[in-house]
């Protein structure tokens, strides 16, 4: 037989483009369409409802940025249509781009029902099957005209349209045609038949039986339509393609469990507000398909987005919580939102689950057994505690496909965190999370998966993502027609927990993988907005000390414990911990917002902070010192209030020979040369030099930035091949105890303080950047004369070790990495920690010196400067503030990283002494949270962990509790049952703890 797979190929495509689908809807008729705009915030649907229209005709321009238009859509179904199938096409002025990044709209009813969503792939609204002819149809849309980013076609252009204050007026849609139509199901199952087999054609090879028994009946199939009467002969048409939709999978099929899903970025090209409007038109269109396609299964994350549709559309809510109850739209992961997971501290990590699940039993009366995060940058070393911690045991990510170095050895895995904990995770090998559920995605997840031959199943999000959207009608007919088809792996909705329980059952000892999950992309996120990362850093030590004091104040005087506040708080630092905000990758309108924000925050959480020490302290004029850090320092105990006993005071700089000052207080002397550099930090104690031969530290870097793409989020490996040492000086100078270096670089100046405290073995370094650099890197550099292999990096209660050399290509990938407050080098017998109150990203590298030595080098990231989403990021003030600490064990590094992140307060007042509520006698016991029980109770509930990295005992004691009575629980503060209780001894709880380990303890007052 002579080949014409290709001409029979080439034919289906232009016959489905150019007569099938067209043939859909057959006959049309115009609609009435009247517009009412305004420029502004979104007005309330009462309000939309009810406004002057004005007519509109297609190839109108309409929409200003950001703008808000009310449309009015009326008709009548003409009477020869009767008994047949009609439906509106709504078309806003939609391109081609994909949904969720251009014009979008919600359709109501006139008295403000919602009814579904309308994107460019989802724009028809129902009328009847059948219709008795004569309906009078009235719609009111309220379609938003946020502008497309990428509009032009090309990706990661600076644009001003990510803020409304630089976006201007100019329309940004043409009105499209809005038109009442005949719906021929017939046809459209047609087109699903035809789509899916020359899909699933081209994936199978050209050698085999059934890719040519497809060929064949597709070919007979297009001989069967008229393409003069495509209505009258579809039928027919089906009928040649029955036998080949028949055959069945063969029995060692992959099997795709497709669960519907809308990622959607509760930030990102726009800003919150409009994700609010987002997930409404989404769940609009997801419960409206739950009611059309029984078997569909329908899974959303992110509590947060349910809490916005709780406030602000009840009326799409309270059909959410019909399906939720129905089993069939599934809260999906148990966290506030799908968050970055490097940068969270510790106790915000925890809270994310915390308020996450608490929301979902409250609400539904359901609690996830899975993390669901299929789009967040990397997963840091210490989340599979707190997942475990907080009740659940798997974990779905999608994200780490996209690594560009290394391919990720398994789909389904045990991941091993740094405590020993383990859950089950499952990486979709669909490689997306917005999967079409087309022919050559579900042959890529079968292809792909790499546990062939020990396990048969994977997952797939299926659905309009990112910017909303959802599953459509034609993924759900899709999905029907692989669930068994030869030649296609089988799809089936389910929920991910049967997935997740079947999954597990067929793969019960799956490959181990210890340690974190890094993303070899996406780098720069560690960095960019360094005002939103330091706003996020303070929200989160003001929450700690505010549920600190507040907590010690309620015990002692009565203070009312600010529950709804601390609630609310603690949520909106959630929120603004989302993949795309704290991470530094969203428009300038998201960053400027959250900016105010964090101020707003601060602001509360200082008073309620002041409002707490004055009830502890009461009248007086005796100055206390609140220390709200874990450790005792200078004479103040973790978590209490002392006299001051000047420990703030700093060794003042003298002279140097050759140019510059020493600062030295008998226990560190730092010399500081003629350009600002400190050239020695003589540790006196050990009689050793910090600083590599020849090097100096306080080294400010500058390098080109200009990634390949992804400004905003990536740096790439060959920034490193060029760049500057910043070494001219415009002022060297002494100013309140410190030595103040002035330098001018570019459109940019810095302005830094040295100094040292006069009982610290710690150089404290304060600087200010005025910045106004455009796609440059800036980074402050500390070679040490360390011979370091690995070094430690705090993250969620502990630390990760990271290889200091290259030897292979996944040490290599990891050229910028995420720290908290400390990054730790140490050979035996000495170290040095490099602390910081508000950066995230590092590089650490070595080199071997010509004396045989080796330099360690520790660089924080400072600074970026790229331009898309946000043209001006960064532009302005910044304020860091590092140390280097000479001599440091883990555990110093642990202690000066909570005293650079918690700093002591002066209160006067007439207490001479406020004593600690609650007490640890191991410094290596880290105390991450006191607090009062989330259910008003009146229980004081205590978190630590280890810190150190080692096994640890300690007797934990709490003034006014009862440690009797206290019980081990998990984060929601319910008792664990399978915890072996702690001893108790001499009044107090001894604790035995693994490494890294962490335990949350609930007291009842005495």
């Amino acid at each position: 037989m002579h080949d014409d797979r290709k001409l029979v190929e080439a034919r289906l495509e232009r016959v489905l483009r150019e007569r099938v689908r067209p043939a859909v809807h057959p006959a049309t008729t115009p609609l009435s369409v009247e517009i009412w705009s305004t420029d502004g915030e979104p007005v309330p649907v009462a309000e939309g409802l009810v406004a002057p229209t004005r007519p509109i005709a297609p190839g109108t321009p309409w929409g200003t940025p950001w703008g808000t238009s009310w449309f009015k859509v009326t008709g009548t179904v003409p009477a020869e249509w009767a008994g047949r199938a009609v439906e509106a096409v709504l078309d806003l002025g939609f391109t081609p781009r994909t949904p969720g990044f251009q014009c979008e709209g919600l359709v109501h009813l006139p008295d403000g029902t919602p009814v579904k969503g309308l994107h460019p792939r989802n724009a028809y609204v129902r009328v009847g099957a059948p219709v008795a002819g004569g309906e009078r149809v009235h719609w009111r849309i309220e379609a938003a005209s946020n502008p497309d980013l990428e509009a032009d076609g090309v990706p990661f252009r600076p644009t001003p349209m990510g803020d409304r204050a630089t976006a201007g007026d100019a329309p940004q849609y043409v009105l499209g045609e809005m038109r009442l139509a005949v719906f021929d199901e017939t046809v459209w199952n047609l087109v699903m038949d035809l789509e899916v087999l020359g899909e699933l054609m081209a994936e199978l090879p050209v050698d085999g039986a059934r890719r040519w028994e497809i060929l064949r009946a597709v070919g007979r199939a297009l001989d069967a339509i008229d393409l003069q009467d495509v209505n009258g002969t579809a039928r027919a048409a089906r009928g040649e393609l029955a036998g080949v939709l028949a055959t069945p999978a063969a029995a060692t099929a992959h099997r795709v469990s497709a669960v519907g899903h809308a990622h959607i970025d509760s930030a990102w090209l726009w800003p919150l507000r409009e994700t609010v409007r987002k997930v409404a038109r989404t769940a609009s269109n997801m419960t409206a398909l739950l009611d059309e396609e029984p078997d569909f299964v329908f899974a959303m994350s992110q509590a947060q987005q349910y809490a916005w549709l709780k406030e602000h559309r009840p009326e799409v809510y309270a059909r959410v919580k019909k399906a939720v109850a129905d089993g069939r739209f599934v809260p999906a992961g148990g966290m506030w939102v799908e968050s970055d997971t490097n940068m969270p501290g510790s106790e915000a990590m925890a809270r994310q689950f915390v308020h996450g699940k608490r929301f979902f039993l409250e609400e539904f009366g359901v609690e996830s057994d899975e993390a669901w995060l299929p789009d967040t940058f990397g997963f840091a070393a210490g989340l599979p505690q707190i997942i475990r911690a907080a009740g659940s045991r798997r974990l779905l990510t999608q994200k780490i496909s996209w690594s560009r170095t290394n391919d990720f050895p398994h789909h389904t895995f045990s991941w091993e965190g740094i405590d020993g904990t383990r859950v089950f995770t499952h990486f979709p090998p669909v490689d997306s999370y917005n999967c079409e559920m087309t022919g050559r995605q579900i042959a890529h997840a079968a292809r792909n998966f790499k546990e062939k031959g020990v396990a048969t199943r994977s997952l797939a999000p299926t659905g309009y993502g990112d910017g909303g959207g959802g599953t459509t009608r034609e993924m759900v007919a899709k999905a029907a027609r692989m669930r068994d088809l030869e030649g296609a792996a089988t799809v089936e909705w389910e929920t991910p927990a049967d997935f997740f329980a079947k999954a597990e059952a067929e793969y019960p000892d799956p490959p181990v993988w210890v340690g974190e999950l890094y993303l070899e992309l996406h780098r720069a996120t560690l960095t960019s907005q360094a005002r939103t990362k330091r706003g996020n850093r303070r929200g989160e030590s003001l929450l700690t000390e505010a549920e600190l004091w507040a907590a010690t104040a309620a015990a002692r005087t009565g203070f009312r414990y600010p529950y709804e506040e601390l609630d609310r708080i603690w949520k909106t630092v959630l929120l603004h911990q989302f993949h795309d905000i704290l991470p530094g990758s969203s428009i300038a309108w998201v960053h400027r917002e959250a900016r105010a924000t964090y101020a707003r925050l601060a602001e509360e959480l200082e008073a309620i902070i002041a409002g707490a020490q004055r009830a502890l302290v009461g009248e007086g004029t005796r100055e206390l010192v609140f220390n709200p850090a874990p450790h005792a320092r200078g004479g103040v105990p973790a978590g209490g209030a002392a006299p001051f006993d000047g420990q703030g005071d700093k060794a003042a700089p003298t002279p140097r020979d050759g140019g510059g000052y020493v600062l030295d207080n008998g226990l560190l002397r730092i010399e500081i040369d003629g350009r600002g550099l400190v050239v020695s930090a003589y540790d006196r104690i050990a009689g050793r030099e910090a600083i590599a031969p020849g090097q100096a530290a306080n080294l400010l870097q500058l390098h080109p930035d200009f990634p390949n793409q992804w400004d905003a989020w990536d740096v790439d490996a060959f920034y490193r091949n060029a760049g500057r040492d910043l070494i001219d000086v415009a002022g060297l100078s002494v100013a309140g105890g410190a030595v103040r270096v002035e330098r001018a670089f570019g459109a940019s100046r810095v302005v830094q303080l040295l100094s040292v405290p006069i009982s610290a073995k710690r150089l404290d370094i304060d600087t200010e950047v005025d910045w106004h650099e455009t796609e440059k890197f800036l980074k402050l550099a500390f070679p040490l004369d360390v011979k370091a292999d690995r070094y430690a990096s705090e993250t969620q209660f502990g630390h990760v070790y990271r290889p200091t050399h290259q030897n292979t290509s996944w040490e290599w990938a990891k050229f910028e990495a995420c720290n908290h407050r400390f990054v730790h080098v140490d050979e035996p017998g000495w170290g040095a920690a490099v602390v910081n109150d508000a950066t995230y990203g590092h590089d650490v590298t070595r080199t071997v010196r010509g004396d045989g030595g080796t330099t360690t080098t520790v660089r924080a990231s400072l600074l970026r400067a790229p331009r898309y989403p946000d043209p001006e990021t960064d532009q302005g003030t910044h304020r860091f503030r590092h140390a280097l600490v000479p001599g440091a064990t883990v555990g110093d590094a642990v202690r000066e990283g909570h005293r650079a992140n918690l700093p002591e307060r002066r209160v006067t007042g007439g207490a001479a002494e406020v004593a600690p509520l609650v007490t640890v006698d191991n410094d290596a016991v880290v105390v991450s949270a006191v607090k009062l029980a989330d259910d008003r109770g009146g229980d004081l509930v205590v978190r630590v962990y280890e810190a150190h990295g080692g096994r640890a005992r300690a007797t934990l004691r709490a003034d006014g509790f009862d440690t009797a009575r206290a019980v081990l629980t998990d984060l929601l503060e319910r008792p664990d049952t399978d915890a072996e209780p702690p001893a108790r001894a001499d009044g107090g709880l001894v604790l035995a703890l693994r490494p890294f380990q962490m335990v949350t303890l609930r007291l009842p007052r005495v």
